[in-house]
């Protein structure tokens, strides 16, 4: 059986607020509470690799399936030296529930003035409705993009992400 998110399907052809970065370039600066309400910055991941993934919403299946997916593969990105880091509009408050209730650790951001999300072409809007796309980058421990996935599929994402990140960290070596 297949769950579709309602509200992802109800904005049909999203319009696309900002451009989105380009692979090689250096990855948009970012500072954004995670759910405890600490600030988290990009910068605060120099060293390692970061798979950073925008979501339109906290507990629509979609997205639970794709965090639920990242967080079974955890221990295949640490010893890969990299942190999972999801981003939504949801709020800090929402993401420590969602977390609760899905028993997930990893690292949600709240997104809620969409300034991150409009960085890195991420936003997508419908009349009043602005809500993450679903689109996922790989930045390198120098804080390059190295890889970028566009509306993606969340079933076999994580996956993909690791084989491409060993296939990347072969490459840099």
């Amino acid at each position: 059986m297949i769950i579709v998110c309602a509200v992802c399907l109800s904005l049909g052809a999203p319009a696309i607020a900002a451009e989105m970065p380009k692979v090689g370039s250096r990855a948009p600066a970012f500072t954004l509470q995670d759910q405890s309400e600490h600030a988290v910055s990009l910068k605060m991941f120099r060293g390692k690799w970061v798979v950073l993934y925008f979501y339109p919403q906290d507990t629509s299946p979609g997205c639970s399936l794709q965090a639920h997916n990242f967080q079974r593969d955890m221990l295949r990105y640490t010893e890969k030296n990299a942190s999972v880091v999801g981003i939504s509009v949801d709020s800090p408050a929402a993401h420590r529930k969602f977390c609760a209730d899905e028993e997930l650790t990893l690292t949600l951001l709240s997104d809620q003035k969409n300034t991150v999300m409009d960085l890195y072409g991420s936003l997508m809007k419908e009349g009043p409705i602005k809500l993450a796309n679903r689109n996922t980058f790989i930045i390198d421990p120098k804080g390059v993009i190295r890889k970028i996935y566009t509306n993606v599929k969340p079933v076999r994402h994580s996956a993909e992400v690791l084989s491409d990140l060993e296939k990347l960290q072969s490459q840099s070596q």
